[in-house]
């Protein structure tokens, strides 16, 4: 799955619901998930399958707020593309 059907997917699974919800609302749900996520990496010992769903949740939060304010993330990620945007070296040497 590319990162684009990945936005795509959880646009028809939960668009409607977050739009009602807005973008401030949406936002704080993401930073909840984050915050999911930074316990369970903290948790020891790490449980891969705990670590992989909260990223998913967080990827799929990030993915709908994106959404939402009408950025594509595929097209996000292509600022990566070449390097660090601001030296365009890999690895960043600034």
């Amino acid at each position: 799955m590319t990162i684009q059907e990945f936005q795509q997917q959880i646009e028809q699974i939960y668009f409607d619901r977050d739009a009602e919800r807005g973008v401030d609302g949406t936002f704080v749900w993401f930073i909840e998930e984050v915050g999911e996520l930074a316990k369970e990496i903290r948790r020891e010992p790490r449980n891969k399958e705990r670590l992989c769903a909260e990223f998913a949740d967080v990827f799929a939060w990030l993915s709908t707020l994106a959404s939402l304010l009408g950025i594509g993330l595929a097209d996000a990620a292509e600022i990566y593309a070449n390097g660090c945007p601001k030296c365009r070296s890999t690895p960043c040497i600034c």
